[in-house]
């Protein structure tokens, strides 16, 4: 009999709670999320359930090692004959039982099993019965994805139905955990103005919802938090009805982005969920406008959070994704390759994923073997293992909101991308740091990187001037600590006093725009163009001292390109200034292309003991325009402020990201070879090798060097050691190598 009202879906709930006993998952040394290393995903059509090979996909399994799958339950379409008629039952499914088929072969064979859930929309017949449970515009029209109804985060729909759901599911067929692709509900781009959310957000914050996204407006900030807080409400009460009918270790995960604006666009807190969670499932399946490194950046970052003794899987693509989404077409192995072992060189564990059960293109069931096999064998070593770096790349999702609003991706992705990429290009270790863990992470960290953290509030301000006062160095970009925790301008700098700067005219006019690249400069002093080779006019200023070590590589030149614009700032007396601006000035014609204005007294940099600041965006300038001297300065600045406790040297042509790790008794260093791709925006279909590489890396207490060994070539290495460094030569890198010295 259909659920036709609330009361009824409460009594069917009710008597399916009472009646059915709750398996408990069988206690083992380490729960199954602690030990579940490598994953796979055939994600599950409504036409599969009369095409599904599934002898073909357990030989398949095995074949590519995984100890995990995930298997479509329920949600949005059912894949099992449900007790509840309003969850749709997939297209071709008839009465087939197909989800609770393919867990009992993977319990069988061993294997992990998490029932992934699509649980945010509806279609019309649920609509209909329950047109309260969905979310609505401000004029009482239902918001929709293609033909299904979205559903409303503050409905029975999240806080009785789906419950229910999970309940039913573990009652019939025992899954060990729970994913859910959709589980956050409308995004932020939209304001459900709904029965539910009104009242709820009255009780809460004691107004009406907002009218429309307005930062300025409180009521729209304290609407912001509060669907935040909604989403880890709806994260604790899946785990409490996932818990409560598998037992403790039956966890709900939900999935999450490797990005944290598309994280901030559903309303998904990254240190509230990171660090409450026991695993992370990651739906992260291609690179975007970076280069591969950002799979790394990914792993790195998620883990500073979850910890690094947890697992975070991601979602691999065997298919097309990214530029040009193909969902049955292979993508390029080069291409898919390179995303998997980025990932690995940043910590997360593979789990390869297929659109469909039946394939065409059978390219694809190539890919993964190789990778996967690769992981088992050298598991030790890519698990239970810590960051060895020195500087600290800072983070913050409510800068993301509240600095970057609609426009997040221009004035916070950009800035921190184009520094991680320049640390990259210049093989310097670096480690995410969320700007909250400042003081619980910073210890082992010479340098802190805030590349355009606009919004910080006081207490985040203390903690930075604190790792400063107890000798590390600083390096701030752009805008950083110009706004309140809110976004609201403050009159100077919250880190003025660090900065040796202050601001003088009205923030928030600063913010770049980012249609075009404007035509200035930086001026570098001292200028020296008078002792270089080339023509003369005479009026050329001749060498005053020495150039300061951050100018490092630009001996020939006497400016840089710039494209941006600066504002005059205020200096306190003793501050260094190596670079100021150059205003712009005509590009076209050319005949119209000279400096109007050679020289200004506006600082690019600030140099202040071992804290540098550059109001000059150049770590965003780099992300969009790819120059390599924004790059070379952006590198100087970390050596320089690093002072010398950088742990790693590689010399050898060509680019690579260089991670490295410490486990007891070893350093482990996982080298990407990028050269082939570099930070082209093109799909990646070829592999060249490069080498010979030079290492050195300086041994932390308790790593002797007596031994090396590289776990891809299977080479065996004689470090040689002196002043606490070991050094040995990788003869060639074709994609990644793994280099281990105890």
């Amino acid at each position: 009999m259909p659920l036709t009202s609330r009361r009824d879906f409460i009594a069917v709930t009710a008597a399916s709670l009472a009646a059915t006993p709750r398996p408990l998952i069988a206690a083992t040394t380490q729960p199954w999320y602690r030990r579940t290393y490598r994953w796979g995903q055939t994600n599950i059509t409504e036409m599969d359930p009369v095409r599904y090979d599934v002898a073909w996909w357990r030989g398949f399994w095995k074949r590519t090692r995984v100890q995990g799958v995930i298997i479509n339950a329920g949600g949005i379409v059912a894949y099992y004959p449900s007790k509840f008629p309003l969850q749709h039952r997939a297209e071709f499914l008839g009465d087939r039982d197909l989800y609770g088929e393919l867990a009992k072969a993977a319990h069988d064979d061993g294997l992990t099993v998490i029932a992934r859930m699509d649980s945010n929309r509806a279609g019309e017949d649920f609509f209909a019965a329950h047109p309260d449970w969905f979310a609505r515009t401000s004029n009482g029209t239902p918001y929709r994805a293609a033909d299904k109804y979205v559903t409303c985060v503050n409905s029975p729909y999240y806080d009785e139905y789906l419950p229910a759901v999970l309940t039913e599911i573990i009652d019939r067929s025992h899954p060990d955990g729970f994913a859910d692709n959709s589980w956050s509900g409308l995004g932020r781009d939209s304001i459900c103005c709904c029965e539910n959310c009104a009242r709820k957000f009255r009780d809460k914050a004691g107004s009406a919802l907002p009218a429309k996204p307005d930062w300025k407006d409180p009521v729209y900030r304290r609407w912001i938090d509060w669907n935040y807080a909604r989403r880890i409400e709806i994260w604790d009460l899946n785990n409490r009805a996932t818990r409560s009918a598998g037992g403790p270790d039956c966890l709900w995960f939900g999935m999450n982005s490797g990005s944290v604006t598309s994280q901030s666009s559903s309303f998904r807190d990254c240190k509230a969920i990171f660090g409450r969670a026991e695993m992370v499932f990651l739906d992260h399946q291609s690179r975007g406008t970076a280069g591969f490194e950002e799979n790394a950046d990914t792993g790195k970052l998620v883990h500073g959070v979850l910890g690094w003794d947890k697992l975070a899987p991601e979602s691999m693509a065997m298919y097309q994704a990214g530029r040009g989404t193909f969902r049955v077409a292979s993508k390029p192995v080069a291409e898919a390759r390179m995303w998997m072992l980025e990932g690995l060189a940043g910590g997360i564990t593979p789990w390869w994923h297929h659109i469909g059960a039946y394939h065409e293109d059978r390219r694809m069931y190539h890919t993964a073997e190789p990778v996967m096999k690769w992981h088992e064998t050298n598991q030790r070593y890519l698990l239970n293992r810590r960051p060895l770096a020195t500087v600290g790349l800072v983070w913050s999702q409510r800068n993301t909101d509240f600095y970057g609003q609609d426009r997040a991706a221009e004035l916070v992705d950009a800035p921190y991308r184009g520094f991680a990429a320049s640390l990259v290009r210049a093989r310097i270790p670096y480690v995410p740091i969320h700007i909250d863990h400042i003081e619980r992470d910073g210890a082992n960290l010479k340098v802190l990187i805030l590349p355009a953290i606009g919004a910080m509030s006081d207490e985040q301000c203390a903690a930075v001037r604190n790792f400063v006062s107890k000798g590390g160095a600083l390096i701030a970009t752009g805008v950083t600590s110009l706004f309140s925790e809110f976004g609201d301008a403050r009159s100077d700098y919250g880190l003025a006093d660090l900065f040796g700067a202050h601001f003088m005219g009205t923030a928030g006019n600063e913010r770049p725009s980012t249609t075009q690249t404007l035509h200035s400069y930086l001026r570098l002093t001292p200028e020296l163009r008078a002792d270089v080779w080339g023509p003369e006019v005479g009026d050329e200023p001749h060498e005053t001292g020495q150039r300061h070590p951050v100018l490092k590589g630009f001996a020939e030149t006497d400016i840089l390109p710039f494209g941006g614009t600066l504002l005059p700032l205020k200096l306190d007396s003793g501050v260094a200034v190596p670079l100021t601006f150059i205003r712009p000035f005509p590009v076209l014609p050319p005949e119209t292309s000279w400096m109007r204005q050679p020289k200004t007294d506006i600082p690019g940099l600030i140099l202040k003991d071992r804290v540098a600041f550059l109001p000059a965006e150049i770590d965003r300038l780099y992300s969009t325009n790819n120059l390599p001297d924004h790059a070379t300065l952006l590198a100087n600045l970390v050596r320089w402020a690093a002072n010398g406790a950088i742990p790693l040297q590689l010399d050898g042509r060509g680019l690579f990201d260089c991670n490295l790790y410490t486990q007891p008794g070893r350093v482990i260093a996982h080298v990407v070879n990028l050269t082939a791709t570099g930070r082209m925006p093109v799909t990646d279909d070829d592999m060249v090798p490069s080498g010979p590489l030079r290492f050195g890396v300086r041994l932390p207490a308790g790593v002797h060097g007596r031994s090396a060994r590289l776990l891809v070539s299977g080479k065996v290495l004689t470090p040689v050691i002196a002043n606490g460094w070991a050094r040995v030569t990788i003869p060639s890198v074709l994609d990644h190598e793994v280099l281990v010295i105890e």
